[in-house]
């Protein structure tokens, strides 16, 4: 049996440091929290790295407007991995699909090719798949890509328990690890980890004073949220 990871939303080199010192296994690190995730400054990103001791992956996301991208765009999106990359970032989170809802393999292979070396996320783009089964074997071809972070394809991952456990199957028990996010904390992760064996929780506003995303990380509420995640295991 393996115990459940913790990965903490941090906007701000103060969020880095008070997830670290909650506990945190991992960092991701974003701007417009609100949006769902926007690509952060250079700036930050390196100042994460240099203040933490835990793996920070950085989101790769120009906009969000949607998760499709044109040209420009991706012009926009390998700039910003090379510069997270050269800002010694341990991982990259990115998403992007088609209009149709498939995965965006093309742009994805080129993400591959320009984060040679670094872990990848891909994000909660899945959850707006046409298919997310199909997404994920898409996603099992590219050995860089160790996680997937979704809901189940619904708005929370309370809401897509039963689509969690079918991913974590589908995801197989060795390399890609299937991230719950969206709507966890204290009152439900454990009973959400026995009902999905997801291997990693991923906690943005639940770890924050008052609960509210636009609010700093609460070093008492990141604690918190792992000694719950240390009674269960996968």
């Amino acid at each position: 049996m393996n115990r459940v990871h913790l990965e903490v939303i941090a906007t701000t080199l103060s969020d880095v440091r008070a997830a670290q010192a909650g506990g945190a296994d991992r960092i991701e690190l974003i701007t417009a929290g609100a949006e769902g995730g926007l690509t952060p400054s250079y700036a930050l990103i390196e100042q994460a790295v240099q203040a933490a001791h835990i793996p920070v992956r950085v989101m790769i996301r120009p906009h969000a407007r949607s998760f499709v991208y044109d040209k420009d765009d991706c012009l926009t999106i390998v700039r910003d991995i090379q510069m997270a990359k050269q800002a010694g970032a341990e991982a990259i989170v990115f998403g992007a699909l088609t209009a149709e809802g498939k995965v965006d393999e093309h742009l994805l292979a080129e993400v591959v090719k320009q984060a040679e070396g670094m872990s990848i996320t891909f994000h909660r783009a899945i959850d707006e798949a046409s298919d997310l089964l199909e997404a994920l074997q898409i996603l099992k071809r590219h050995r860089s890509i160790t996680d997937v972070l979704t809901s189940g394809g619904h708005s929370t991952a309370q809401e897509g328990a039963v689509q969690l456990r079918q991913l974590v199957n589908d995801a197989g028990p060795n390399g890609l690890h299937i991230v719950a996010g969206s709507g966890i904390g204290s009152n439900n992760v454990q009973s959400l980890i026995r009902e999905t064996g997801v291997p990693w929780v991923h906690a943005g506003s639940s770890v924050r004073y008052g609960g509210l995303m636009a609010n700093g990380v609460d070093t008492e509420r990141v604690t918190q949220l792992q000694a719950l995640l240390g009674e269960v295991s996968v």
